[in-house]
């Protein structure tokens, strides 16, 4: 049984992966500080034996050394997402998704942890027009956010290089499903309209609505990090890789997917309007991934595409709301 370590564990996509770890027998350690995550996500793991949490901030180098002695992976979940947060909040992103990471990282390398496994991000990509997204082609970063994500990649590289410690950097292509914070100014845009719609409140699309992204549903994201974790091949480590399904929607589109799905769960959502507004700075104009690098080299499959996953989603937020 390997001991295994999570962090931003309260998070949507960090609850999820502890959840489905500690379905797999592994020893699971949460850590999250509670800043945008929330320990009822956490509320089904309670009592079970293979699991433990701790309230740690990863800006905390002593904590981080705490909470890695004694860990063989460390999946590193924990960051401050969001464009616009980090446009409106630079220095808190920076501090959190750099000098965190480092923290962590550091730690990891002095504790001769096995592999460590992160968040990279979609936003690294930039303004790079190519489509789809291939790992190796990349532009100049969009947003604070954008350089943050990026910087972790290099850091990974050079203490792998330096260090010897084994790495690999999932970029997430805008994940989604159960346990997403629908709530505050930075929420995403799946539970946000699903949110809206709820609620009879009008539905607001930055920009023409023509933007597009490679939605992914958190099942296929926890199938890529436990097939990063699984790896055997020396070539599948210290690699970047695209998660996400490869295949790309308008917001528009999102949005009457959204309406069409809880129209059925209350007919008066049929009246909700649809608006637009500005479109936001930093917002990429269009994602769509290339997953054939992750396919060939971890094995990844992932099994549900935007609509499927919308399915599971909806239902969840209709029963939790």
């Amino acid at each position: 049984m390997k001991n295994v370590l999570v962090t931003g564990a309260a998070g949507f996509i960090g609850s999820n992966l502890c959840k489905a770890l500690c379905l797999q027998g592994y020893q699971v350690l949460g850590m999250d500080n509670l800043a945008t995550g929330f320990e009822s996500n956490l509320s089904e793991l309670r009592g079970i034996s293979n699991f433990k949490f701790v309230n740690a901030d990863i800006r905390d180098l002593n904590s981080c050394k705490e909470v890695v002695a004694d860990q063989h992976i460390v999946f590193h979940q924990a960051a401050l997402g969001s464009v616009p947060r980090s446009v409106a909040d630079p220095v808190t992103t920076n501090e959190v998704n750099v000098s965190g990471f480092l923290n962590l990282l550091k730690s990891c390398a002095d504790n001769d942890v096995d592999r460590f496994i992160y968040a990279a991000s979609s936003s690294t990509y930039g303004d790079s027009p190519s489509l789809p997204k291939v790992e190796s082609v990349i532009g100049k970063p969009l947003s604070p956010y954008a350089i943050t994500k990026y910087v972790n990649e290099l850091y990974a590289d050079v203490f792998h290089k330096t260090y010897g410690i084994d790495t690999i950097g999932l970029r997430y292509f805008n994940v989604f499903g159960p346990y997403q914070d629908p709530g505050g100014a930075y929420a995403a845009v799946i539970p946000a309209f699903v949110k809206a719609f709820m609620n009879l409140e009008p539905v607001y699309i930055n920009g023409d609505g023509t933007y597009s992204r490679d939605f992914t549903f958190v099942d296929n994201v926890v199938q890529a990090n436990i097939r990063a974790m699984e790896a055997k091949n020396p070539q599948s480590l210290n690699q970047v890789y695209n998660v996400a399904f490869g295949q790309r929607t308008t917001i528009l589109e999102l949005a009457e997917a959204i309406k069409t799905r809880l129209i059925v769960k209350d007919a008066r959502i049929a009246d909700v309007p649809i608006l637009h507004r500005k479109a936001r700075a930093g917002d990429v104009p269009h994602s769509l991934a290339s997953i054939e690098k992750a396919r060939s080299l971890l094995n990844y499959d992932p099994k549900f595409d935007i609509l499927q996953g919308l399915d599971r989603s909806i239902q969840w937020y209709w029963e939790n709301l």
